[in-house]
């Protein structure tokens, strides 16, 4: 696949928004899996949430990552935790990503983890869309989120379409570009229908249409003047306008939908493959190895010198995974590539395309991808590059532990165990730490809350 036709994004929120309903939908629709599966309801659980303790407690721990094809494009999607205390799994996916999905709920709106994700995506530079999921509960005000978009996070929420109903009677959506009433029929929302605007939501719709084209024309010359000519504006041009500045950051975008009664989602797609940028439209910098304050332009060619960042490390039955965004070049099976923190040369035995927890062998992967590593051994945000002392890709942000507790073995004889279990979870998880209390003796780990 062309890299031009690649997406790298994340799916972020705060807990109990229902993003992992959604990546669900997602893959029902692209046609990665064929069942739905709820979080909750005692099915055998999402197919994102593939640990046992996210099954149980129905919450995102670890980021999930999946491939899915839409229309053409492949889109490599990260579901990340909601969660305040495993806020470093969003940090990870945030810096591999090249755009991001904010899913807020349409009743609890924006909530603390909903600013938290703001600041990341903010520090990443990570473009983004705004989702206002669960437009079938009582009480769901898109309209209100949206405002609450702007005044607590600072952005600027362009609503790019309205409800039809809300709550109960939460029919569909009203497409503002289009200028066209969206329904979802068949038994899970499968057929995207649309029709006229109802006639009791005309007029509301010409003004949001009106006050989306504002918006936007203070990112087109060529925009506004049609717009104060009041001529007609082209569906494509409001289309590249909005592509423009949700890759320069400046708006969001805002949709809205219900992802658990499978309406808006398609729709949400189409968002994801026209405005959020592919791996070429995303100017990247290393630093060089000599001189650290020298920056290093990745290009995201095949031919060019390999370069990928290993962002998240699984302990698996069969040996250490190791999450892997490439930057520039290729990576082959068998090949040898060096870390360039350790200086040290490894040989990358298996590379895997991961669906959740199932994986599918590959003998290589291109610039702009997301990969599985098997057979190196590595610290989460190591740079891996085709030649010793190339350059390093900056870490990412990690917030100091909030809570500390003691532990120790349940038997003396288990000491060892317990070393090399801590050990191993220190260095999948940086926000993880251990240390020896100097009075006691005792072992602390910190870490960022009772849930972690």
């Amino acid at each position: 696949m062309k890299i031009s036709k690649l997406r790298n994004i994340g799916i972020s929120a705060h807990i109990d928004s229902g993003k992992t309903t959604l990546s669900e939908r997602i893959l029902f629709y692209t046609g990665r899996i064929h069942k739905m599966e709820e979080v909750h309801g005692g099915g055998a659980g999402a197919t994102m949430d593939h640990m046992e303790l996210e099954k149980e407690r129905g919450i995102t721990i670890t980021s999930a990552a999946t491939s899915v094809e839409w229309n053409g494009y492949g889109i490599n999607l990260i579901d990340t935790p909601g969660h305040v205390d495993f806020t470093v799994e969003v940090e990870r996916s945030l810096r591999v990503l090249d755009g991001a999905v904010l899913v807020l709920c349409a009743v609890g709106g924006v909530q603390s983890q909903s600013i938290t994700v703001d600041r990341q995506m903010k520090r990443y530079h990570v473009p983004r869309l705004a989702f206002v999921n669960k437009m079938d509960r009582t009480g769901a005000d898109p309209y209100r989120v949206t405002q609450q978009l702007r005044e607590k996070l600072g952005i600027d929420a362009v609503m790019i379409q309205l409800p039809i109903g809300a709550g109960e009677k939460f029919e569909g959506v009203i497409d503002l570009i289009k200028m066209k009433a969206t329904y979802f029929d068949g038994k899970d929302g499968e057929k995207v229908r649309y029709e006229d605007i109802p006639a009791d939501k005309q007029a509301e719709a010409d003004e949001y249409r009106h006050a989306m084209l504002e918006s936007l024309s203070m990112y087109s010359d060529e925009l506004m003047e049609l717009l104060l000519a009041e001529e007609d504006i082209d569906e494509n041009m409001i289309h590249d306008v909005i592509t423009e500045a949700v890759r320069g950051e400046r708006i969001t975008p805002v949709m809205m939908g219900t992802a658990y009664r499978n309406k808006g989602v398609q729709l949400l797609l189409d968002a994801v493959v026209r405005y959020l940028p592919s791996p070429l439209e995303r100017e990247i910098k290393a630093r060089a190895y000599d001189n650290p304050d020298e920056r290093v332009a990745l290009v995201p060619e095949p031919d060019k010198p390999f370069v990928g960042m290993a962002f998240k490390i699984v302990d698996d039955p069969y040996g250490q995974l190791t999450f892997t965004r490439i930057y520039q070049g290729k990576v082959e099976k068998g090949a040898t590539y060096v870390n360039q923190r350790t200086g040290r040369k490894e040989r990358f035995s298996r590379i895997l395309r991961m669906h959740s927890d199932k994986r599918e062998e590959i003998d290589s992967a291109g610039a702009g991808d997301i990969v599985a590593i098997m057979g190196v051994d590595c610290a989460s945000g190591d740079t891996y590059a085709s030649q010793a002392k190339f350059c390093t890709l900056e870490s990412m942000f990690v917030p100091e532990p909030v809570i500390k507790v003691a532990v120790s073995p349940s038997q003396r004889s288990d000491a060892d165990k317990l070393g090399k279990a801590l050990a191993r979870f220190r260095k999948e998880d940086p926000t993880f730490r251990v240390m020896t209390d100097e009075e006691s003796g005792e072992t602390l780990i910190a870490g960022m809350g009772e849930l972690h």
